[in-house]
């Protein structure tokens, strides 16, 4: 008997998922006006975030133990193909400029790799082989050192069932590691093989199957959610205030700048004073607040683990 392949398996039964549902209210697009289409769109849009709303307590889920893990020295990989793999690329390419984190903390793969970005791979992800290999090239699970890491891995996939990243999960299994699904299918096959299942359904697509559309926007809110929640849970946000920022332009001086002057109440120059003498966002606010020397402040932020919160209430 022929061995069954493993990516028509996981294929099957497209057609009866919502994703790929014809979606009533756009039916007749093609015959309105441009407004009326626009419309059409933007209602359609509006239905997304009570969808994620409705997975709140999974990605809350997810947030407390991939943060759980970060303090163990894990990180954090989303792996995907097509639209669901740009996201988590974008997600995990935002994370170092906006919370000063190492590029390895948090990475994305995608099918195909980096050309994959902005030049369609359709064939590998039908490959799960190829997932597993990319997770494993990425050196997923082992330090530099061959040291066991506790990382966690994100599938993502809108329809469920990408053999690509299907591969990937399986290899995160094998090695012990948390892995989350990120789909807009319930009961799909990633939803199965993950530790941690979030499903979104924001329904059929304006356009018949286009998960860039609607699920593609879901699937962003749950990422912003997964990387910004697991960042405030360790520390890098000071009320809602990006502390960890590095000013490393204009731009993010001036941010730098009006973040000390919100935690601390100071003025424009003596912000701008602070951030030179400190070297840091954190150090300076710290400074500032306790009245604190560099080195001290310094110390005070190493012995709270980064946490500006516990280090100015040791």
């Amino acid at each position: 008997m022929a061995t069954p392949n493993p990516s028509l398996a996981a294929l099957s039964g497209l057609a009866t998922l919502a994703t790929e549902a014809r979606n009533l209210a756009s039916e007749h697009i093609d015959t309105l006006s441009t407004l009326e289409m626009l419309q059409v769109i933007n209602d359609e849009d509006a239905r997304v975030a009570a969808a994620v709303a409705v997975e709140l307590p999974h990605i809350a889920a997810a947030v407390d133990a991939i943060a759980a893990r970060f303090v163990q020295g894990g990180r954090l990989f989303y792996i995907g193909a097509g639209t669901s793999g740009r996201l988590g690329v974008l997600d995990a390419s935002e994370c170092p400029p906006t919370f000063s984190v190492p590029r390895t903390l948090v990475q994305g793969i995608i099918a195909g790799g980096d050309g994959a970005l902005r030049t369609s791979s359709e064939a590998t992800e039908d490959s799960p082989e190829q997932g597993a290999a990319d997770l494993l090239a990425a050196g997923f699970g082992l330090s530099p050192t061959g040291d066991s890491l506790p990382d966690t891995l994100v599938g993502i996939a809108a329809s469920g069932r990408t053999p690509y990243v299907l591969g990937a999960l399986a290899h995160a299994r094998s090695l012990g590691a948390l892995t989350i699904g990120l789909t807009c299918s319930p009961a799909s096959p990633i939803a199965q093989a993950s530790d941690i299942a979030i499903t979104p359904l924001p329904g059929p697509e304006v356009l018949t199957g286009s998960t860039r559309m609607k699920a593609g926007t879901a699937t962003k809110l749950v990422l912003n959610m997964l990387s910004t929640g697991v960042m405030i849970r360790g520390g890098a946000v000071y009320g809602n205030l990006m502390v960890n920022v590095t000013p490393s332009n204009a731009k993010l001086v001036d941010r730098a700048q009006r973040i000390i002057m919100a935690a601390t109440g100071c003025d424009q120059p003596t912000a701008a004073e602070l951030l030179t003498a400190a070297g840091s966002v954190k150090t300076a606010i710290l400074m500032q607040k306790r009245s604190l020397g560099r080195a001290t402040a310094e110390g005070r932020l190493q012995a709270a683990h980064g946490s500006l919160a516990a280090a100015l209430n040791p």
